[in-house]
């Protein structure tokens, strides 16, 4: 027979239950759940004949824990707490379909070995229901320059606010992070999530993994050690598990790459169709200072299917002048064999189809001060030089750092393997298949910019704009987007504001709606530099307006005049209208630059509804509202 006060004992000596004075008779909440999980392992474990002892799960172990999460009284260590049959879910926040994906690839790990297991959008889930939670997973990848994903955004902010649980001695926890290590501000999202969580008193499964965008190697490794955590303890393996935490530390050559037995479905992004490109030509008229273009592709056969409010993936070849360039840069040939992903290739394959010239990692920067022995390059592989390394990454490509500091002996497979891996873009779909069956049409802006003497172009748009011709393949998918979506009720209104490229999805939203015969009014903000070259599909709008498929049109145009007039001007010379508008259950989509356009509407609309309200705490509160009622869609980038 075993005695209650003697376990609790045993416990606090070994340093597994709550810190501070106990009661010897009484457990805490913490110690409640470790007494729980035992007897529940021990009557499984009788029921099956099995002997009455239990042996300790073996904790997994991180090759370091992150420096800026502290252990203290309100962080634990990992927790070694007993899964039993737990209920674990999976919460994730995602901007472009990875983070919910890879959500999606633990859940399948986790039921391999019997787990209870449900995956959750961060984007419908409130922070005062951890307080019912035990076991949770999150994944959350940073948008941009340190902001949660745009659906989640809400979430966050009631997780750091009053609303939030003010404890949660109860839950185990995990975080992974997605990011890209050239910004400063890398994985931010997911240590907001990691050190708010262990500061309300929650234990850590295991320490926050923080993944740049060669994440799959890493977050495999993460996934297998959380899934033996997880496992039954007559289950547990007994080996160690160790992985590297944080991107300076990732070696991505060193891990097995994940496997997954599950057939793909159709085409998707790790098999792209190859469309036909029927069309691609400027939008944009003779002297405009941008160029943006239009894209008709062909999904014949390919049976991909999409709604208004979707992207497309889309895969490139970098520029070929600019990948010879790096090869002889390098003293390659071009001939010389390489592996990547274990398939052998020349390195004037890889240079061109495989890797990214673009964007220079920390991981190639070691490679390339051990080429070189640059002691300029080397100071900033230190430590406390994190700020000025991603300073120099972003401002420098992979060329510039190999010009400026040349080696006289180059390894191209180490190089190869220290470069980040080419990477799709999306494009917001500018059709529906309402109107146009099997095509897919696109607005795409061109990228151009100055760099270190030289004049460089973004690998997708530069690839469509300079040598993607009519009849020619581009391999595609569809990156599904549910956080921005026509309102189910046709009679709806809607309210749609944007600017530039961010016309596409509203090209997409008036197709389906006229093809469906929709009677809920329409009403189209959209700017851009100068009406006579830059009123991008102004025919169709016209069109629209004349058959009252669109209500209202409200234009923006800014160097039309000395004064530059946004978006966010006409939105306010109309604010009594939005308000009635919004008041009669209208549907608010945002849809362009995420660095100016989004906030500066966003606190247009706040200010809107602060005049109608009069009240800033309630016009804030409204905009919550209407976000949780997915009345307030935005599609930023």
């Amino acid at each position: 027979m075993f005695d209650t006060t003697s376990i609790l004992s045993a416990l606090r000596q070994l340093g597994l239950a709550a810190e501070g004075p106990q009661d010897a008779n009484e457990p805490s909440a913490l110690e409640a759940a470790w007494l729980s999980g035992y007897f529940a392992a021990l009557a499984r474990e009788r029921s099956a004949g099995a002997s009455s002892s239990i042996a300790r799960p073996v904790q997994a172990r991180s090759a370091a824990s992150p420096a800026d999460a502290p252990i203290g009284p309100a962080t634990r260590q990992p927790s070694e707490v007993p899964a039993n049959a737990a209920h674990v879910r999976i919460l994730f926040a995602s901007e472009t379909g990875n983070a919910a994906a890879l959500a999606q690839t633990i859940a399948e790990r986790i039921r391999a070995v019997s787990q209870s297991v449900d995956v959750v959008d961060l984007a419908s889930y409130k922070p005062r229901a951890l307080e019912r939670e035990q076991t949770v997973i999150v994944v959350t990848s940073t948008h941009g320059d340190g902001t949660p994903p745009e659906p989640a955004l809400r979430f966050f902010e009631q997780l750091q606010g009053p609303t939030a649980p003010k404890s949660l001695p109860q839950l185990r926890f995990a975080v992974l992070g997605l990011g890209d290590s050239t910004y400063e501000h890398f994985c931010r999202a997911a240590k907001i999530v990691d050190e708010r969580l262990a500061g309300l008193g929650a234990s850590r499964l295991t320490p926050r993994l923080e993944c740049d965008l060669d994440y799959h190697e890493p977050a495999a490794a993460w996934t297998e050690q959380i899934v033996e955590l997880l496992r039954a303890p007559g289950d547990r393996a007994t080996e160690d598990l160790r992985i590297r935490d944080g991107s300076d530390t990732v070696d991505p050559g060193t891990r097995p790459k994940p496997q997954s037995s599950r057939p793909k479905p159709g085409f998707d992004k790790d098999a792209p169709f190859q469309a036909i490109v029927l069309e691609n030509f400027q939008l944009t008229g003779r002297g405009s200072t941008k160029e943006t273009r239009h894209l008709t592709l062909s999904l014949e056969e390919s049976q991909l299917r999409f709604a208004p409010g979707d992207a497309l993936g889309i895969f490139a070849p970098n520029e070929p002048a600019l990948a010879h360039q790096l090869a002889r840069a390098l003293g390659a040939t071009g001939d010389e064999l390489v592996s990547v992903d274990g398939q052998p290739m020349s390195v004037a394959n890889a240079l061109l189809e495989q890797v990214d010239l673009a964007v220079a990692t920390p991981a190639f920067l070691r490679v390339w001060v051990e080429a070189s022995g640059s002691s300029e390059l080397a100071a900033l592989t230190r430590d406390e030089a994190l700020t000025e390394r991603r300073l120099f990454l972003r401002s420098h490509h992979i060329i510039d750092i190999v010009r400026a500091h040349p080696a006289s002996h180059v390894d191209p497979e180490k190089i190869v393997r220290s470069m980040r891996r080419l990477a799709p873009r999306l494009y917001s779909i500018a059709s529906s298949l309402a109107a146009t069956p099997d095509e897919v049409h696109l607005t795409v802006s061109t990228v151009r910019y100055f760099r270190n003497g030289t004049t460089r172009s973004g690998v997708v748009s530069g690839h469509i704009a300079d040598r993607l011709g009519e009849g020619e393949l581009l391999p595609v998918y569809v990156h599904q987007n549910d956080n921005f979506k026509l309102p189910a009720d046709p009679t709806t209104k809607v309210l749609m504001i944007g600017a530039g490229t961010g016309i596409a999805p509203y090209r997409a939203f008036m197709q389906e709606r006229a093809a469906l015969g929709a009677a809920g009014s329409a009403w189209l903000f959209f700017g851009e530099r100068n009406f006579r070259t830059d009123f991008l599909y102004q025919t169709e709008w016209q069109a629209w307006l004349r058959d009252q498929t669109l209500a209202r049109l409200t234009l923006a145009f800014s160097r039309d005049q000395t004064e530059k007039v946004y978006v966010q001007h006409r939105l306010r010379e109309h604010a009594r209208d939005i308000y009635a508008w919004l008041q009669d259950g209208a549907h608010v989509y945002v849809c362009g630059d995420a660095a100016t356009l989004a906030p500066a509407v966003h606190e247009t609309l706040l200010s809107i509804l602060e005049t109608e309200t009069n009240s800033r705490e309630r016009a804030v509160e409204y905009l919550h509202e209407l976000h949780e009622q997915r009345r307030y869609q935005r599609d930023v980038y």
